[in-house]
Formats: structure tokens, sequence, C-alpha cells
């Protein structure tokens, strides 16, 4: 029976990092994950050059039930730390947007950086390895391992002794990753409980009435100011596609989006419409409304809400009230999403793990000695530009500093 100081259970982001830097103490790590190969979410991430951090890192752009939670990892090991290892590996980055880093090159530089730590400290990563059974010993944990080939088939059973296990398995997001609910199911065996999780920053579908109208307009773009139920409010790009709308604005209020809660989409941000259109009818009543709309939205947005709102009159024929229609509708327009594209697309699981039960400071379980919980598990969900992978980041190193 093999035994080693450290089991990690995932070998994504999170436990890469707790892996480097627990080896790095002296001790013996063993990094297990079901999928062919580790790293997998890195190396899709960011359109394939992984949006790694974000310049402007703060715990308000973290949502959980316990909001001070995420402070102290964020603190022990920020954005400018893990810049710092980036820089130490000539790698180069740049910034894209709001602070966004992105790898000038490929995400398997940043996943590269994080093996080459691992195999300095002798750290091991075992893949097509799952984690079949988990007993608690009186000291440390006994452990049931598959080794899988490709098809799932079971190979060969190990059991494996350790003295700190953590779970770094993420949550169900993505699933053609190979991303399941497990480390939620370890958790409740252990009496922690769960807090409801679902699919975030996650693209919007149509409802039924919507549909009809606005799925041939996919491919548009144009930047917005969406704001939630709760009034937190984004301004970036939303996409129209064949089965809703997305883009970055659109991706991040779904973290803060209720099922049968309506948005409200300004579509002229920089536009106070109804006050334009009446400055329009004083100076040129003779314009078109479909004119008008031309100067401010992609005309095949505008041809669907001539064809499904607006008369298309001269604005010296509108009345006050049909300028307020119009007005309302492009600054204030109350989209129901019929749901989200879920798992399937989700870049992040909101909710899980409740960290009322997890140490801060080292993320360690309150309820089982030697149990550690990191990453996205955990029930801290960042915005959408690199604040997930920092929160990995943050999260692993601090315990990798205790386990």
């Amino acid at each position: 029976m093999r035994s080693k100081d450290i089991v990690i259970i995932g070998a994504g982001a999170a436990g890469l990092i707790c892996a480097a830097q627990a080896g790095a103490r002296g001790k013996s790590v063993l990094v297990i994950d079901h999928a062919n190969k580790p790293g997998k979410k890195i190396l899709m991430s960011g359109g394939g050059r992984c949006n790694f951090t974000n310049l402007y890192v703060e715990p308000d752009c973290f949502l959980s039930s316990n909001p001070h939670f995420c402070k102290s990892a964020l603190k022990g090991y920020d954005q400018w730390a893990f810049i710092a290892q980036v820089d130490q590996y000539q790698i180069p980055w740049h910034e894209k947007e709001e602070g966004q880093l992105f790898c000038d090159n490929s995400s398997k530089d940043i996943l590269d950086m994080l093996l080459a730590d691992i195999t300095k400290v002798n750290a091991t990563v075992e893949v097509l390895t799952q984690l079949k059974s988990v007993e608690k010993q009186t000291i440390g944990f006994k452990l049931g391992l598959e080794k899988i080939d490709k098809k799932k088939n079971v190979i060969s059973t190990e059991v494996i002794q350790c003295q700190s296990l953590v779970i770094a398995t993420g949550g169900p997001s993505i699933p053609t990753l190979g991303a399941t609910g497990f480390g939620f199911q370890l958790a409740e065996q252990f009496g922690h409980k769960v807090h409801t999780y679902r699919a975030s920053l996650v693209p919007f579908t149509w409802n039924n009435e919507d549909k009809p109208w606005f799925s041939e307009l996919s491919g548009i773009s144009l930047p917005i100011t969406v704001t939630a139920k709760s009034g937190k409010q984004f301004t970036n790009q939303l996409l129209f596609t064949h089965r809703g709308i997305s883009g970055p604005a659109i991706l991040q209020v779904s973290n803060y989006w209720q099922p049968g809660e309506s948005v409200k989409i300004n579509l002229c941000p920089s536009v106070d419409v109804l006050v334009e259109l009446k400055r329009h009818q004083q100076t040129d009543g003779k314009i078109q409304l479909k004119t008008v709309l031309n100067q401010w939205l992609p005309k095949r947005l505008t041809d669907k809400l001539m064809e499904r709102y607006f008369t298309n009159k001269k604005l010296a024929e509108l009345n006050s009230n049909e300028m307020s229609l119009i007005a309302n509708q492009l600054n204030h327009w109350h989209f129901i999403p019929g749901g989200t594209e879920g798992y399937r697309t989700a870049e992040v699981t909101l909710g899980g793990v409740d960290t009322n039960d997890i140490s801060s400071k080292t993320m360690e379980s309150k309820l089982v000695a030697g149990l550690y919980f990191i990453g996205e598990v955990l029930d801290v969900t960042g915005h959408l530009g690199g604040f997930n992978f920092q929160w990995a980041w943050a999260s692993g190193y601090a315990a990798g500093k205790y386990v």
C-alpha cells in the first residue's frame, strides 16, 4: 500500500498550485485526476490564451454566502504574486481590457509553468485515475483508487493512505472536460453543507415569445449596459446567438440572475434616447425614425425592432407618448430569459461547499481534520475576467502552505 503525506483530488488550477506549494515544504504529494491530462480547463480558457488573472482583484468581485471568506486567501497570494511567477518563467502576456491578463502565445504556457513547479518539488500527477472510496481513519485517510483507460474501463485498483486530503475537483461546469459535482458529494459525505449550485457566467436562452423575433440576429454584437434585479450593473458587449444572448455583459450579470427574473438592458448606453428623439424632432422632423435608430444600433437589429415594436414614421409625426415608448424599449428593455445554456457552456459553477465550516486561512475543514477544499468547489464565485483563476491560485496556495 502506497502512502503519501497529501493526496489532491483534481489536477486543475487550484490543485496544481497547491501541490507545488506543499511539495516545496518537503511533503510527498500525489495529484490524481480522472481526465486524460491535467489542466484541461486551463488549456481551453480565454480562447486558448488563458485569462490567468486580473489587475483589479478585489473581494467585492466575488460572490459567496460569506463575502468575507475570500479576503484572507486573496491577500495572502494576490494577482501580483501570480504575475511575478509568470514573469519568472518569461511567459509573455498582455492586458486585453478591464485588467484582464492573457498569455501572448498559449494557455499551455501557464500549464507548463505549473507542471514545472510540481516537477521541481517531486510531486506526482497521475491522470486517468479516479477516486472510488474515502475512509477517514484515526489519523489521515484511506483511499480506494481506480486506474482507467480513455474509455473509462477499469484497468487496476489500489488502496493508498494519506495524512491530508485536498478536494480540488471544481464544479460541474463544462462536462465535456470531465467536470462533475463529485466534490460536492464528498463534502456532504463528511457532513459539510453544500449551497444550492447552478451554472453561471453563462449565456441566456430566449423565452418562447422573443425567440421567433430575435433568433435571426445571431452574430450581431453591440455595447450595452445590463442591470440585474439586485441592481448589479455591467457595461460591455452583448452578442445575439441562435439560442439567446451572450457576450461579456450577459455572462457577468448571469451571476446575479435568478430564474424567472428579468434583466434590464440598455441597448443605447451612451444615448438618452428620449432626449435625442426630441432634439431630432425639433431640428429635422422629416427624418424617419428608422434612420435615427440606425445611427445608434446595427441595421439588422433596427429592422427587427421596427418590425416588432415601432412604426416607421417621420419624427414630426411621433407624439410624446410614442417617443417615450420607443425610448423605454431602447434604454430599458426588460428581458426575461427562458433560462440559461446550463453547464454545457458555463464558465463556472455558482454556489458550492459552505465556507462557514472552512478555515479562511488554511482552507481546512472545521469538521474533519486533514480535509481541505480549494477552488471552484467552494461557495466562492468570481466575476468574468480572470477572477476565478485568481481564486484558484489564492485558495490553492493558502492550503499548500498548511496542508
